[in-house]
Parts: C-alpha cells; structure tokens; sequence
C-alpha cells in the first residue's frame, strides 16, 4: 500500500533514507497526497533502501511537480535521475517543461536529453569566464547601486548563457557578492514556467471517454493564428475576484502571479470583477479592491464584470445546445447526485435538443422558479472522472442565470465550442499559520465584532497588513519568496512573513524609544536644568546622512518599570540597587536608591547617577524617554501590541470550535506610555495606529 515501505517502517523511515531532513520529512508524511506520491516515486526510482540527499531532492521534487498529464513518463525520468544522467535542478525543470508538452505521445529519447541537457558537461574553467565577463559587464551598474544588485539576477545571465552548469559550482565563483544564489529558473524568474503565447499549441489535457476514446484538448493552427493576430502576440491574464469582503494576503498571491506575469511579458492584466452572487456584493468592496490592488503596485489595464459578458455567455450556451452537447434538466440536486453516484443518465438527457432550447428560454425570462431547471453539459457519464458527469453550466437564482463551470470539464467546454483554449496553471491557496483566511470566516469576525473591521491590524487582509504598517513591496517579496507552488500544502509559517517585513522596515521605518509603563528616575549628578541633545539612530540598516535624530537627554528619565528589580540576580540584566545598565545611546546610570509607596512594595521612583565618561561598561541596555525640558513630562501616546490572532497555527482544524481559539492577548492597548517628541511630531500622523513588534 501506499505509505509503507518495503521493509515495514512507514513512509518516514522511507524518506529519511533518501536524504530528506526530518522537518521536511515530518511536513510531506502530514500531507497525504505528498506521501503518496513521494512513496510511488521511490517506488518507482527503486531506491527503498536510499540514496544520495541530492537525487532524494530531485526525488521530491518530482514527486510534487511532475506534470500529471504525462505520467507516463515518469518511470523514464526517475532512471535518468538514479543514473545521475539529469543531475541538477535546470536540468529537472527542463524536463518538466518537456514532458508538459509532450504528454502521454511518445516521444525521441535523443530530443529529451537534449532538452534537458544530458551529458553537457559545463568546466570550471568556462564558468569563470563566463562569471567573470558578466561582473564586467554590469560592473558600473553594481557600483552605482553599491553593490546591492540583485545576486538572482546575475545568477540569471550566467544560467541564459550556461544553462548546465552545476549551480553549486557557480555558487561558489562570488567574486563580488557574497550570497547563495537560487537553484533553479524559477528561483530566479517565477514566470519562467509560462510559456509564451505562440507555444500554446501543445496538448492542455487528455480527456479519455468511457467508449475507449481520447480527446487531446489543444489549439488548431487556426485558432493560434487568429488568436495571435487578436491580441498582438501579447500575454493578457485576468485577476478577477469577487465583491464580497476584503483581499487578503492570499489574493496578493495571485495578483503577483496575474499582474506579475503580464508585466513581465510586456502584456495587459484586466480587473474583472467576477459579480456572480448579488447577495453578497457591496459598492465598498468593489471600491476597496481597485484601491487595493493600486495600493499593491500593479495597474489593470481594464476593469471589466462578469456580468458585462452575460448576453455572450447565454449566446455560447444556446450553441452548445444546438450542437447537442447540452440539455436542460429537472432534476433535484438530491437525484442528480443520486444518479451520478450511480453513474446513471438524467431521463432528461436525451430530450430534443428544440425542446432544450425552448426550456433555456423560459429560464432566461425567468418564467421558470428557483431549482426548477438547470442546463447541464452533455458529457460521459461513464467516465472514470467524476468531474465528466454532465457539469450544471446554468442554473436558476433570483430569476437570473448564473453561469458555473468546473476546472477539469473546462478544455472541454472550450473544444465544444471551438473557442480559443488559453493556458491554465492551477496553483496552491496560500494559507499562513495562526490566522484564517476564508473569506466566510473573516467575515464572520468582522460582523460578530471579534476584531475591529476589515482592516484590524490582526488580520491577514491587505487593508489590515497596511494598516499594521507593512508595505506593498515587503507583501510582493514574500509572495515571491514562496514561489508560484501547486502543494495542497502550503501552508507558511507567519515568521517567513514578518523576516520581509523586518528587511524592509529596517531600511524604511524610522525608529524610536518608547517605554509603555513608565518608571521614573531621576539622575543626581546633572543639573537640574541640563538638557545634552544625543544622537539615535533612525534605522537600523540605514547609514546616511540623515540616519541619526536628535533626542534629550535631562535630569528626569524614564524606563520600562519591568527593567526595574528590587533584588538581583545573575541572569538579569537589568537595573538593580547597587547595579549599573547603559542607556540606549546615552550613558551608563548606577541606581543609588529609591523609593517606594506606602505599601513598601510599589516603586515609585529611582535615585541614579550617571556615568558621563562612559568607562563603565554594564552589560545591560536599556531603552529609556527623557523630559525634554526640566518639568515637562515626555508626549503621552496610546500604544496597541497586536500579537497572533489565533493561538493555534491551523485554527481551521478544530471545526466549529475555531473562534474558541482567538488569543484573548492579541491585541493589548496601553493608554498612557512615554514617546520621544521628536519622532512623533514627524511621524505619528503618518500611522492610524502605533505598533510594537511581539
């Protein structure tokens, strides 16, 4: 069976033999589907007792990406894999590629090893040249940006002109930049997997029938041609969401891979609005989307609805019936699922194809009632592929037609119809850890007042990510980073997120020093009315001239009352009777004495004397807001700490018990901290709301 290996010990004793690293390993047995696949490869490679980690690499690789159209051939590949004859990851993607196009035909060994290049060996030698003559020739460009040139661009040039070299080998030839570069094309150019428009002439699909026969989905030479001539030879996508709630980060996913491709191509993106179900859609949405995706750096080159293509889809349907590939049905959604359990024909299936006709018009004019009549398509019912048991195309809702199809009946529709076949890539939802994102139940915390709108700081919608104060770019680059998978699994923990938003805050965000539960201390070696301006750094990535601002530094002082103890000890580095910590950007202070409240346990204020030679060297550092004048209390602020959302990293798996695992912690507001004037007075109205990281 699948999952367990031949000598008994599950599938992951089976994956560490071939070099996977336990967390990887642990992560694949979780995911049934990977499992499976993973198990039938090794199978397959006959490589139960092990191999290398390289080819166990190449190994999963294939087990979750191998086109499924050309299964086929993936006994032919794992042997070139074994044999060490396809040996990198280029290689692997080329191969993908070419089995796409080929499918199920057979194919010339000597064009696949071609493709994939087989037996190019790629000497040192020439990798040196060739790295060394693309560092000159982008050396003034590499100067100009001080060297922040982008290591996955250059690894592209050296992979356009060597495409074999064994990346590790060109890893290590880093002459100027010292980073890892990507391993593959699709590291580097995310898009790379598309083909472009003149190539899509090769088989979409294989649609085998119940009757022996098999239809290969795929564009005439004709339809191409026109096609081509329609559009210019550009690529047009579409991101087309619906109106009924707010984007969220999973829809910056798609954006990236629908905006994102058509501007690499130099094509068009339309915004269609996918306005199907009336009682779900507001003005508000449809307003927040435009702004949103405008907010996220990609422009639509036109906004359409759905509904703009009602009369053309209608027009589509009453061909297909005439051609007898559909038929109007009465069945209840009870019988229908009845009979395709059984896989039985409809007693309407065979109506005449007039009467159908008359029947969608009725429907059309809305003279027939809810759930009284669907059009279905007239598929093959015996088919082995459930998703080929005559698929409703149009069924009745508040008097309108609403139009529905499914993703694997869809080339067929297409070749039905004789209409143009565009290029599909079905791609994963992109799930991050202790959050939900299902637009059911973002809803449902919104209306239920769990948080505090669409835009809570707490939520994964876009709105909420900004309003937190992550940037577009900070989302794009996440969203790159994850790459352009098809796991059912994908699932990223939120700290992959937060690493992007840290790298472009740090060069961005101006910083300062609050401290939320403000102790006070007051230094007795300065003068009462000295107030000495230090500088702090803005940004802790950032060196130029203006990566310094000035803040005070007076007699009155205040610290986090948590950095405050009565007794020692010596894990704590904090501020102690007796005991000396450095200020952040200031002087290191010896606490002298203090005083307490009438209940001799409440401190309510701290005697300390500070250091301004700075030759005591505390090993505690402290963040600290000065007044900036003698009796005048620093700016009080309202601070909010937003925390996860969901205390659980997969809150969906607990059913209908989801909302009981909110974290009552995730938002906490402190009303009266301590800020620095001189950053609030540039920055605060900058902000709908102050946010410290936790």
């Amino acid at each position: 069976m699948p999952g367990e290996d031949s000598a008994g010990g599950g599938p992951m004793e089976l994956f560490l033999k071939i070099g996977l690293d336990e967390r990887t390993a642990k992560n694949t047995v979780a995911n049934n589907k990977v499992t499976s696949n993973l198990t039938a490869v090794i199978h397959e490679a006959a490589v139960v007792d092990g191999c290398s980690r390289t080819v166990g690499n190449l190994l999963y690789t294939v087990a979750t990406k191998f086109p499924a159209n050309a299964l086929v051939h993936r006994p032919t590949l794992l042997q070139y894999i074994v044999s060490s004859k396809i040996k990198t990851p280029a290689q692997l993607d080329a191969a993908f590629l070419f089995f796409t196009n080929t499918a199920s035909e057979k194919f010339n060994l000597s064009t696949f090893e071609e493709a994939c290049g087989v037996g190019v060996e790629v000497t040192v030698e020439e990798i040196e040249v060739c790295v060394g003559d693309i560092f000159e020739e982008k050396k003034d460009s590499m100067l100009e940006h001080r060297y922040r040139t982008s290591v996955g661009e250059l690894f592209g040039h050296v992979r356009k002109k060597l495409p074999w070299a064994d990346p590790k080998i060109v890893k290590d030839k880093k002459t100027v930049i010292d980073a890892p570069p990507p391993s593959s094309e699709e590291d580097l150019n995310p898009f790379f997997i598309f083909p472009q428009p003149e190539e899509n002439f090769k088989v979409h699909t294989e649609i085998f029938f119940s009757n022996g026969s098999v239809l290969r989905c795929c564009n005439t030479k004709e339809v191409l041609e026109k096609h081509l001539k329609l559009t210019g030879g550009k690529v047009f996508s579409r991101f087309p969401p619906e109106p009924n709630g707010y984007l969220h980060i999973g829809h910056a996913k798609a954006m990236f891979i629908d905006f994102g491709l058509a501007k690499e191509r130099g094509g068009n993106c339309y915004l269609r609005y996918d306005d199907t179900n009336p009682e779900a859609e507001k003005e508000e949405y449809i307003d927040h989307i435009k702004e949103i995706i405008e907010w996220m750096g990609w422009k639509p080159f036109k906004i359409t609805y759905s509904s703009d293509y009602f009369q053309e889809l209608y027009d589509l349907a009453v061909k297909l019936i005439k051609r007898g590939h559909a038929y109007v049905d009465h069945q209840t959604p009870e019988e229908i699922k009845h009979y395709r359990e059984h896989k039985m024909n409809s007693p309407w299936r065979d109506r005449p194809i007039e009467e159908s006709l008359e029947l969608f018009e009725k429907m059309r004019e809305g003279k027939m009632s809810e759930g009284e009549a669907t059009l279905r398509m007239k598929q093959d019912m015996q088919s082995d592929n459930y998703n080929m048991y005559d698929l409703i195309s149009y069924r009745i809702k508040l008097c309108t037609l609403e139009f529905e199809t499914r993703r694997a009946s869809y080339y067929w529709l297409l070749h039905a119809l004789d209409l143009y076949q565009p290029y599909v890539w079905e791609y994963s939802r992109l799930n991050v850890t202790n959050t939900v994102m299902s637009k059911r139940k973002l809803n449902r915390l919104v209306t239920e007042k769990w948080v505090d709108g669409w835009d809570d700081p707490r939520l994964m919608t876009l709105a909420g990510l900004r309003r937190r104060g992550v940037t577009s770019s900070a989302i794009n680059a996440f969203v790159k980073g994850i790459g352009i998978t098809r796991s059912d699994s994908s699932t990223i923990r939120l700290d992959r997120l937060e690493y992007h938003v840290r790298e472009e805050l740090n060069k961005t965000a101006p910083r300062t020093m609050v401290v939320l539960n403000p102790l006070k201390v007051v230094i007795t070696n300065l003068k009462g009315d000295s107030v000495m301006d230090l500088e702090a750094k803005r940004w802790p990535d950032v060196q130029t001239d203006n990566s310094v601002y000035k803040v005070p530094f007076s007699k009155t002082v205040y610290i986090e009352r948590s950095d405050f103890r009565l007794k020692d000890s010596k894990d704590y580095y904090g501020l102690a009777p007796g005991k000396s910590v450095l200020l952040r950007f200031a002087f290191p202070i010896k606490c002298t004495d203090f005083i307490l409240a009438d209940d001799n346990e409440t401190v309510l204020e701290i005697r300390a004397e500070y250091d301004p030679s700075k030759k005591t060297k505390p090993k505690g550092v402290l963040h600290w807001v000065s007044e900036p004048s003698t009796g005048v209390s620093p700016l009080q602020v309202e601070v909010r700490l937003f925390d996860k959302l969901f205390l659980s990293e997969n809150p969906t798996e607990l059913g209908d018990d989801w909302l009981g695992d909110l974290n009552p912690q995730s938002k906490i507001v402190i009303p009266n901290a301590y800020a620095g004037i001189s950053w609030l007075t540039r920055t605060l109205h900058q902000r709908s709301s102050c946010l410290i990281g936790q």
